[in-house]
């Protein structure tokens, strides 16, 4: 029990301060190259994409590393580091394609981290607990997440754009640590890939794809998520370049104030809904959340006040912060007793992260071509759509995983 304990303390760390490293600088990319080296957004969304899209397709071969490797804790830590270095090149070598062979490796380490850091817990806390877990986990990422976006918000205006890369050498620091700090022996490897207590690997499994193609819920979440990330992958970073442009200079410092914005907002929703996702059921949770996501695209259009555009980025908390919680615990739900946890989230992070690439691509295009109006009215059309579809097609996944916990238990051969 001890070291359960001590196990969640360093998850608690672990949580908090990974959140630089996970997704690399993020929306601070996009605004630095705009300010300090003079890219336009249609070359900024090209480069992110050509990056994301070989880590977008790398996610079921890491996801499937991820269960197979029993090393979790250092798997995490090296990607943490290569994601760091990868961010820290970007400033000696700005030109378009290094920019975009820097964020292709760095998302081959970027989405192993997610994947890792749930099994991980699910192999220290058990299925039973692992909803909760997973809220605390998303609520602490995005706490220490808006920590960084205070830190950079103050420093930007006196340091500059420096101080972006600064915060990532402090926090990888302090994500090693907090991963050498999780005991070893509390991770039950076995349920950390999704198999259920006591249950063992016997024989031939079908594979993470096979998972996927064999269950309609699945397919519909993966779907659905895929409609979300295409409406949301690119806002923060449509605002973030339009606060830069009608505030110069204040790009850094402004782009800081919406991300802190959304993660106020973003702490204690992740926390509710894994408090609440047992007893009020999933879907009820991620539906709010494709609301949140439509309403915050179409009211961007309304005003081009910078205090009106920040304010709105609060409903980015309540969208970004329930899908994040509760991503792998419906993964779970529907993967448990496979063996393919992380692979599965890997599968479904492919299929849901092509909305995400296509957003970063095709948004800059539209605003280029159409204005910002009219692309963030677009993307609230297709959040508008997926919350539709997961209205009529998605079923309540914790009554899946009722039915999975009450299966007989296989037990290993002598």
């Amino acid at each position: 029990m001890q070291q359960e304990r001590r196990a969640e303390r360093a998850l608690d760390a672990l949580s908090f301060f990974v959140s630089d490293a996970r997704y690399g600088l993020g929306a601070f990319l996009g605004v630095y190259l705009m300010t300090e080296h003079g890219w336009d957004a249609g070359s900024i969304g090209a480069a992110i994409a050509i990056g994301g899209l070989t880590g977008l397709v790398s996610q079921a071969p890491m996801g499937a590393l991820v269960d197979a490797v029993r090393a979790k804790r250092a798997l995490i830590a090296c990607a943490a580091l290569v994601v760091t270095v990868t961010c820290l090149a970007v400033p000696l070598a700005p030109q378009f394609w290094s920019v975009a062979v820097a964020g292709l490796v760095g998302a081959l380490a970027g989405v192993t981290i997610g994947p890792t850091l749930a099994a991980i817990s699910l192999g220290v806390v058990g299925p039973g607990r692992f909803a909760r877990r997973a809220g605390r986990n998303e609520s602490l990422f995005h706490l220490g997440d808006g920590a960084v976006s205070v830190a950079i918000l103050l420093t930007a205006p006196l340091f500059g754009s420096k101080v972006l890369f600064w915060s990532m050498a402090f926090t990888l620091v302090a994500t090693l640590a907090a991963a050498a700090a999780v005991p070893a022996r509390a991770i039950d490897h076995d349920v950390a890939r999704g198999l259920l207590p006591g249950e063992a690997v016997l024989g031939a499994r079908p594979s993470a794809w096979r998972v996927l193609l064999q269950s309609r819920p699945l397919l519909v979440f993966a779907a659905c998520g895929a409609l979300f990330h295409l409406a949301n992958g690119s806002m923060l970073m449509l605002v973030s370049q339009k606060l830069a442009q009608q505030n110069l200079g204040q790009g850094i410092a402004l782009t800081a104030a919406s991300a802190i914005a959304a993660q106020l907002v973003m702490v204690p929703t992740a926390a509710l809904a894994g408090v609440r996702a047992d007893a009020w059921g999933r879907k009820p949770l991620i539906l709010a959340a494709f609301i949140a996501l439509a309403l915050r695209g179409a009211l961007y259009t309304l005003s081009d006040n910078t205090a009106w555009l920040i304010g709105v980025q609060l409903l980015d908390g309540v969208g970004a912060g329930l899908m994040g919680a509760l991503f792998p615990v419906v993964v779970a739900d529907l993967t448990r007793g496979t063996g393919h946890f992380a692979a599965a989230q890997g599968v479904v992070g492919t299929v849901q992260g092509i909305g995400g690439v296509v957003s970063l691509a095709v948004a800059g295009q539209l605003v280029v071509h159409a204005g910002y109006d009219v692309t963030f009215l677009a993307l609230a059309a297709v959040a508008a759509l997926g919350a539709a579809l997961f209205w009529v097609a998605m079923p309540e996944t914790k009554e899946v995983a009722a039915a999975a916990v009450s299966r007989p238990v296989v037990q290993p051969a002598a």
